[in-house]
């Protein structure tokens, strides 16, 4: 266990001054990167000659990075500080966003967006749970730094359509990455003054096998999902060996830990009932959410012809209900436990999607698309603060590198599947009934996160 250095004792509102306001703005941007291309598909599948298809996989792919890279992003903090690999993140992130601003084709595009900004994203993310968690020490001071960096993120992607539509109706798809790049330059000047509390362990081991092996096997499911649309030979090919090669890696870290050397993800850590539920809640929290938002924005470029900006305005409605209920996640957590919050998300997001079900098919109006969204958004923002709390606060200071990349890599293949799933209904038949179809398959997820939640433990704290 490391000791604690002068760091972890300052005063909270100094550390949010100093420390938070990077930490959430990173967020905010990985958050919206994941979503503002939604909102661009017309535009961008014209201006580089492809198909919404070719959008989606883009989308889909830096999604799927993110997922298949966090845990080995997060042992990395180990080894090489979190600072650092925080920053360096962020530069890879950058140069990202540059390329992709300048992308003649959808390949450059899939290498700037879906690659670097990926991998960036998968070195920068987990340090900013960890370090959230091992420098507000206190409860309360914790939920309060979780809240307001889930804020940022639940606001990141329900908001990155309305900026994005914004930025592309005003200027270009373009642009909206030349804002993401002067993001990244103003978090790195802000993040300069961060001082890691434990010093990094150069001679750390760090389980290279793991690593290709658990990226393999989800790249493999996730592809599978996405192959659906035109060859569902290939899409059972592609998860039955994703799954063996999953079930590789799950051998070798028994081999591993049987042997006395430290592998990539520790079995130990799937034996906390409450994180392990944690994690599925978190899972299906954002693959709702990606998938929500795909679905709908697709639906009304493609079928309705909205354009960037009408589209983005719409989804306002989700952004306001989001940013509304996750800004009160900290007050509520004092009357209510975590589990009950959790629980009351999802019914929130389940009743969205059914009234957008509803809605739009007896209205025909755009703001039809208003009363589910602000549902949906109201209900995700008031469970991401307690899903992460509940996994981050069940493990010690020592094992937070290892969760934080395990619950960043859930929650962004959670992103992965949601649009992969949506996406697949969607440009298999780009119709009404395709969109209806593909909202049910949403609410029946939501559903199912009801039923998780409702086993997370009763004895959870308040925070």
């Amino acid at each position: 266990m490391a000791v604690q250095t002068p760091a972890t004792a300052q005063q909270p509102a100094r550390l949010a001054r100093g420390v938070l306001g990077p930490l959430a703005l990173a967020q905010f941007i990985c958050s919206f990167a994941g979503s503002n291309m939604n909102v661009m598909i017309n535009d961008m599948s014209k201006d580089l000659n492809t198909t919404v298809h070719g959008i989606q996989v883009a989308i889909t792919t830096f999604l799927l990075v993110m997922a298949a890279l966090m845990i080995p992003g997060g042992k990395l903090t180990d080894r090489y500080g979190r600072k650092r690999c925080f920053l360096v993140g962020l530069a890879v992130y950058g140069v990202g966003a540059v390329l992709s601003a300048a992308a003649p084709g959808l390949g450059v595009l899939i290498l700037g967006n879906s690659i670097l900004e990926g991998v960036g994203t998968a070195l920068l993310i987990p340090p900013v749970y960890i370090l959230t968690t091992m420098l507000f020490t206190d409860l309360t001071a914790r939920a309060r730094a979780f809240g307001i960096i889930m804020a940022m993120g639940g606001l990141g992607a329900a908001a990155g359509p309305l900026i994005g539509g914004l930025i592309t109706t005003a200027i270009s798809w373009r642009a909206a990455f030349g804002f993401q790049a002067l993001v990244i330059i103003v978090i790195i000047l802000l993040s300069l003054r961060i001082k890691d509390p434990v010093p990094p362990d150069p001679h750390h081991a760090f389980d290279v096998q793991g690593a290709v092996l658990s990226a393999v096997g989800l790249v493999l499911v996730v592809m599978g999902i996405l192959a659906a649309s035109t060859n569902l030979w290939l899409t059972l090919g592609l998860i039955a060996g994703g799954v063996l090669v999953l079930a590789w890696f799950r051998f070798w870290v028994r081999k591993l830990e049987r042997t006395g050397r430290e592998p990539l993800i520790s079995s130990s850590i799937f034996r906390v009932r409450a994180s392990n539920l944690g994690l599925v809640t978190q899972n299906f929290q954002w693959l709702v959410l990606m998938g929500t938002s795909f679905t709908v924005a697709t639906y009304l470029q493609v079928v309705r012809h909205y354009d960037a900006i009408q589209t983005g305005v719409i989804f306002t409605a989700a952004t306001i209900g989001l940013l509304a209920s996750s800004l009160r996640s900290e007050p509520l957590s004092k009357h209510f436990k975590q589990r009950t919050l959790i629980m009351a998300g999802f019914i929130g997001t389940a009743a969205g999607i059914g009234v957008l079900i509803g809605m739009v098919k007896g209205y025909p109006g755009p703001w039809a698309f208003a009363p589910g969204l602000l549902l949906i958004g109201l209900g995700i923002g008031l469970m991401l603060t307690p899903s992460v709390n509940i996994v981050q606060s069940a493990f010690p200071e020592a094992r937070q590198g290892e969760i934080s990349g395990v619950s960043r890599s859930i929650s962004n293949l959670g992103s992965s599947f949601g649009t992969a799933i949506a996406g697949t209904i969607l440009v298999a038949d780009l119709t009404r009934s395709a969109y209806g179809a593909a909202m049910i398959v949403l609410a029946v997820i939501a559903l199912a996160g009801l039923v998780v939640a409702a086993r997370l433990p009763e004895g959870d704290q308040r925070t």
